[in-house]
């Protein structure tokens, strides 16, 4: 069966860098839509939703983080749109609050072409289920369906990212089992994947803040990893 071909949206102020980037995502096979703001982008999300969100941070209007920030907050379709940050600023903090507030990578500027395309590429490629996988993972409160990459507590559903909800299923699918940082990575991302043991622990937070408190969906081994709580 032929894959329909992804529909990515660049987001940034400087036109050079939307021309860069569109024809890159072009010749890799994908259709590029630019917008200049937050605000731009807005819309065009609206108008049609794109596959993945390429996101400068600092823009005019209404800039990267904030427009992270409404998508998440916003229905679940939109929650769920996988983002990848473009800024000039290599600094851990903006790393980590750019990934704190849902985004799934981080690229800084100047950037190669063909390195945003790859972590385009990798960032949909986590939206892909593997296969084989489970129906249906059910834990507790907590039920899976990697199939339609649905996550419900008690029944209701809840937005998660593709990045979040793989993480969480990762562990569901073996409840008892501690994974550490480093297996994360690897089970997520592939070997050899550069990013920090803080960026695992920040999108571990990001999913406990979508469930209700008090809800043990992930226990922390202080000094090994992560595993699935009681739910």
């Amino acid at each position: 069966m032929q894959h329909m071909t992804r529909h990515i949206l660049v987001v940034d102020d400087d036109p050079h860098i939307r021309d860069l980037l569109s024809f890159a995502l072009g010749k890799a096979g994908m259709t590029a839509e630019e917008a200049a703001d937050g605000e731009a982008a807005l819309v065009a999300i609206a108008r049609r939703l794109p596959d993945l969100v390429v996101l400068d941070i600092t823009m005019p209007r209404l800039d990267g983080l904030e427009l992270c920030r409404r998508l998440r907050a916003g229905p679940p379709d939109h929650a769920a749109l996988p983002i990848l940050f473009l800024s000039s600023r290599d600094d851990e903090i903006d790393r980590i609050v750019g990934i704190e507030i849902g985004g799934d990578d981080y690229v800084v500027k100047p950037f190669s072409p063909r390195e945003v395309v790859a972590r385009v590429g990798a960032i949909l490629k986590r939206g892909v289920p593997p296969v084989p996988t489970p129906a249906r993972i059910a834990h507790g409160r907590l039920s899976l369906d990697p199939e339609g990459w649905e996550a419900r507590w008690d029944g209701t559903p809840v937005g998660l990212t593709a990045t979040e909800f793989e993480l969480l299923a990762l562990l569901a699918a073996m409840p008892g089992r501690v994974f550490s940082r480093d297996r994360i990575i690897d089970r997520l991302h592939g070997p050899g994947f550069a990013i920090t043991d803080r960026t695992i622990d920040s999108h571990v937070r990001n999913v406990r803040a979508k469930f209700p408190a008090g809800a043990d969906l992930i226990e922390t081994r202080a000094g090994i990893g992560y595993r699935i709580g009681g739910c």
